[in-house]
């Protein structure tokens, strides 16, 4: 476990790979512009290698390395929402290896709100840094989970727990109008609220634009418990089963039952380390209250977007 910046930079320098915190989930990090140790990443994960990175940079200055044709509105959401769990897709600027962006024209980049990891990236450059966990399994909130992981043969810059918990927003500015290939915290209406900027989201999952974003293309954040929304019917009697609630109290709480009471920010938080222990203790099932409106909560999309896909939807 690190918890010097400095180091985790000089890892990163000497063509190796860290796990580093984030406002969203820990990252697997590599020299952006070293093409062997980015292969290095995608064999930890047993990522597909068509699958592209989001670049995660400290300054703007930085940007101009990794992307070209920069449109107007790029700097106006940069300025408005980094650092900060917003990713754009944009040109891509030929100093970035095709490894990096799945041999697409475009690149994914976005400046994390964390002062651990801004602080290595000023010091190491623009790193890439898919979620750190092993392909296809639930993304870590807390170095303890990358340790598991990888049994401790990845260092880990210990962050403490993700304060958002949900990847990031993927934001493409490549077409003709902007568009959300991945939801996350940052929404179309609080980018509209905050910039005058009108944004669409992409509803088709078999959209060939999705190809674009990280975290699309293949299953993600599925637990080895079978993943379930909770019919009304149900009875809450399976001791074999793993309940997460968004509402008030229902049923006598349990170990294996939780409430949120409508806080949806610590339900997001909290997700993938309830896939995580649901596995760890062995349970069966995860059944998951039905969500409400989208209007009740900006998490409320990413929250189902998530589940989804990790029920294999």
């Amino acid at each position: 476990m690190i918890t010097i910046p400095s180091k985790a930079a000089e890892i990163i320098k000497n063509g190796e790979i860290v796990a580093i915190p984030t406002e969203t989930v820990y990252g697997l990090a590599a020299d952006a512009f070293n093409i062997q140790a980015v292969l290095k990443t995608f064999e930890a994960k047993g990522r597909p290698a068509d699958n592209p990175l989001i670049i995660h940079i400290s300054n703007l200055d930085q940007l101009k390395r990794i992307a070209i044709n920069l449109p107007e509105i790029a700097l106006t959401l940069a300025n408005s929402f980094w650092p900060g769990p917003l990713t754009l897709v944009l040109q891509k600027h030929s100093n970035v290896p095709d490894i990096v962006t799945g041999g697409l024209p475009t690149v994914a980049v976005r400046m994390p709100d964390h002062p651990l990891t801004l602080e290595m990236i000023h010091l190491s450059g623009p790193v890439t840094a898919p979620s750190a966990n092993r392909s296809g399994n639930p993304s870590p909130t807390r170095a303890e989970h990358v340790q598991n992981d990888y049994q401790n043969s990845v260092p880990v810059l210990n962050g403490g727990i993700s304060r958002i918990g949900i990847e990031s927003t993927v934001l493409d500015l490549t077409g003709d109008q902007p568009v959300i290939l991945r939801p996350g915290a940052i929404t179309a209406e609080i980018i509209k609220n905050k910039t005058g900027i009108s944004v669409s989201v992409l509803e088709n999952r078999d959209n060939k634009n999705r190809t674009k974003s990280p975290g699309t293309r293949y299953t993600h954040y599925k637990p080895v418990a079978t993943v379930e929304w909770l019919e009304s019917e149900t009875k809450i009697n399976d001791t074999n089963t793993y309940y997460i609630f968004h509402s008030d109290l229902i049923f006598k709480p349990a170990p294996n039952i939780f409430y949120y009471k409508g806080d949806f920010d610590s339900m997001a938080r909290d997700l993938y380390d309830h896939f995580r222990t649901a596995d760890h203790l062995s349970f069966s099932h995860i059944k998951i209250e039905p969500l409400p409106d989208l209007n009740v909560s900006p998490l409320i999309h990413a929250l189902i977007d998530r589940i989804s896909k990790a029920r294999g939807n």
